[in-house]
């Protein structure tokens, strides 16, 4: 059962995003000078999805991974899900206005950290910018590890605590100040763009992460850094299953 406190932060995470959706995506563009486009496709190719594979995008957003899915693996199947619902419609009017058919998504509204699918039913999972939303990381890891298939992939792209470097005081510059004030341009939302440099800077580093995706269970685990070390995106492998052998030998 949920606490107070955790129902709390959810519903301010779902408003904040709502209130964001309809420029999120400039967003990220504009905060990232277009690279995280590229950090997608570094997702996807990251999660190793076979042919006809299904792929879980959690945390999906208005659907970028998703898209990029499709884009390199056309005979995947997707289930973009997330607990925003207006960022998922977002996205829906978004693939509409490509020309796709919205059949080839099958949005679902869900929690991260307590899924609503089967277990053993994903050939990978991917996120983008969800752990460091959620307020239990070992739950959220531990619920895609239940729902992947022994020898399932994860991806993740997520922020990072800036390293301190010889440039730290630009970036916290730009954390600080220059991402609420383009919030305030932009999105007309300073306060969730205040919220979202704050969960960067206390956020997990990526040697704690790893370690996260470890004790979920997660072998060959492995994490990249990007611009300036204050993005890094991560990957694990579920084991495959065990066999069992038995041993017979008659009484002589």
């Amino acid at each position: 059962m949920k606490s107070k406190d955790t129902q709390g932060h959810e519903r301010y995470v779902q408003r904040m995003f709502s209130g964001i959706a309809h420029r999120y995506d400039l967003m990220n563009r504009v905060m990232t000078a277009g690279r995280d486009v590229h950090w997608r496709q570094e997702v996807i190719r990251r999660a190793r999805i076979p042919t006809g594979g299904l792929l879980l995008d959690l945390g999906s957003g208005t659907g970028d991974l998703a898209f990029e899915a499709l884009r390199q693996y056309p005979s995947c199947r997707v289930i973009p899900a997330d607990f925003t619902v207006d960022m998922m419609r977002v996205g829906k009017v978004r693939l509409e206005k490509q020309n796709e058919s919205v059949d080839r998504l099958d949005w679902s509204a869900a929690d991260a950290n307590f899924l609503p699918f089967p277990d053993e039913v994903f050939d990978a999972a991917v996120s983008g910018f969800l752990l460091r939303n959620v307020r239990d990381v070992d739950r959220c890891l531990g619920e895609q590890y239940r729902v992947l298939a022994p020898g399932g992939r994860i991806a993740a792209l997520d922020t990072t605590p800036p390293p301190k470097t010889i440039i730290s005081p630009l970036i916290k510059l730009h954390l600080r100040y220059l991402i609420p004030t383009l919030g305030t341009i932009i999105a007309g939302q300073p306060d969730a763009y205040r919220y979202l440099p704050n969960t960067t800077e206390s956020f997990l580093h990526p040697q704690q992460l790893s370690a996260r995706l470890q004790k979920a269970g997660f072998e060959s685990v492995g994490y990249q850094h990007l611009m300036f070390g204050t993005v890094a995106i991560y990957w694990g492998t579920k084991p495959e299953a065990k066999t069992i052998s038995l041993e017979y030998q008659e009484d002589k």
